[in-house]
């Protein structure tokens, strides 16, 4: 089974439909790499299908991301990004090259469990993006 055949099978799974837009953003995702804008995916899919407009992608996307099929990760200041969520992880960046580094993500289970039994807060790290300096630019 290909991915994206896999990625279709999760939408019907947790009760979406598998609609022509959807197929097509899933597959530019897929063609687009691991990260991308809705802005960039928009212009992937316009190149092909015109006819799936700016505001069905982002309605898909919101979609997908109900659905747990699609995640978004704020890497910064900039737009958010988009990939499947089929390998969860985390990303950290370096505060002056911008470089993004994909990390597990039970990397702060222990900083989870944690918060959870000492305040009670139930903790989302892939969300955002940890910030701070690669080790080539925090080398000396």
């Amino acid at each position: 089974m290909t991915r994206l055949e896999d990625v279709l099978d999760r939408i019907r799974e947790r009760g979406g439909r598998v609609t022509v837009p959807r197929r097509v953003i899933i597959d530019a995702m897929l063609g687009a790499g691991e990260h991308v804008t809705a802005d960039d995916l928009a212009a992937r899919v316009q190149a092909e299908h015109p006819d799936i407009h700016l505001s069905t992608v982002y309605r898909c996307l919101d979609t997908l991301t109900e659905l747990g099929v699609v995640t978004h990760v704020h890497l910064g200041h900039g737009p958010a990004v988009y990939h499947l969520a089929d390998h969860p992880h985390m990303h950290v960046v370096c505060e002056s090259c911008g470089e993004v580094v994909e990390v597990p993500d039970d990397l702060l289970d222990g900083v989870a469990r944690r918060l959870a039994s000492e305040v009670g807060f139930t903790l989302d790290p892939t969300h955002f993006a940890l910030v701070g300096r690669c080790r080539r630019c925090a080398a000396p």
